[in-house]
């Protein structure tokens, strides 16, 4: 994959398009290959200097329930130590641009389950990750909702100039979002 590319992984369920994401995202080990990230080895010493160029979005938003959308978002940030009014204007900035501003102060309970997946990619966009590698992210989203995402994640990406691999089983949102699509079978 290229650097600022957008590669689609499309297939079927159970064909292996998590396994791999979560290979590309140094999650799982291979059991044979290699992954290399800016010419650096995955699984060597320098795994967690790799690590942090990547942001990940699973199916499921993974949000800490004691946390308000505001500190979910910003959880990386507060463990890299940025200041917290830098944290402040990111999450705002962020929660615009998914399209959930005004939920800063809520409780990851009193969001839909879309909502909530709106939270987890800002979460993973706060940090400013050169890759990011999405593992179905809009499934829980309705279909107006999943197209405005959609809309976004381009001009992010477009914008930021990231790489970004996506899984999906929508040929219509792999063929829009897409540099490349690779597809995958059982």
């Amino acid at each position: 994959i290229r650097k600022g590319e957008f590669v689609v992984l499309l297939g079927a369920s159970g064909c292996g398009k998590t396994t791999l994401l979560r290979i590309l995202g140094g999650l799982l080990k291979p059991t044979s290959g290699s992954i290399r990230v800016d010419g650096r080895e995955m699984w060597d010493a320098q795994q967690n200097a790799v690590a942090q160029k990547i942001g990940f979005v699973f199916q499921e938003a993974n949000l800490f329930p004691w946390m308000n959308i505001q500190d979910n978002v910003t959880l990386p940030l507060r463990l890299q130590n940025v200041p917290v009014q830098r944290r402040r204007e990111v999450a705002q900035d962020l929660c615009r641009r998914v399209g959930i501003s005004g939920f800063e102060q809520h409780y990851p309970r009193q969001l839909s389950g879309g909502m909530r997946q709106r939270v987890a990619i800002a979460r993973a966009l706060s940090y400013e990750p050169s890759i990011l590698l999405m593992d179905e992210p809009f499934g829980a989203l309705d279909a107006l909702t999943r197209e405005q995402m959609n809309l976004e994640l381009q001009r992010i990406w477009l914008t930021n100039g990231s790489t970004v691999v996506l899984v999906t089983h929508s040929i219509s949102e792999a063929i829009f979002l897409a540099d490349r699509i690779v597809v995958l079978t059982p």
